[in-house]
């Protein structure tokens, strides 16, 4: 049984494309969501991702392999990522394996747009 997961996917006028998360990512449905996030993403040169974390609840370790993979491709196409509007528990999941101090990350979903539309 899949775990309840909604990826919305929008874009601001200056190009920077967003993913809003709601409930959870974990095996059920990780390996589904992320390699069609990455082919949203499509080509990492230039790009501008933003993950608006606001809605998830729990993320698990494989989908923090994916978040680092995009980080790392977007910075090798010298793109920007970041992450956005964490709850303390998934910013403490993510602060523990150190992806806080490699990727961006801001309180508010504006505050995350205006640096990456920059």
């Amino acid at each position: 049984m899949l775990t309840q997961l909604e990826v919305n996917k929008s874009s601001t006028n200056t190009g920077v494309k967003i993913f809003a998360f709601k409930w959870e990512l974990d095996e059920t449905n990780v390996d589904t969501t992320f390699p069609n996030i990455i082919s949203e993403i499509g080509e990492f040169a230039h790009s501008r991702t933003l993950f608006d974390m606001s809605g998830l609840t729990y993320l698990n370790s494989k989908s923090i392999g994916y978040i680092a993979d995009i980080a790392q491709r977007t910075e090798d196409g010298a793109g920007k990522f970041a992450l956005c509007a964490l709850s303390s528990e998934v910013h403490d999941t993510l602060d523990l394996v150190g992806i806080t101090s490699i990727v961006p990350v801001f309180d508010t979903l504006d505050a995350a747009i205006a640096d990456l539309s920059k």
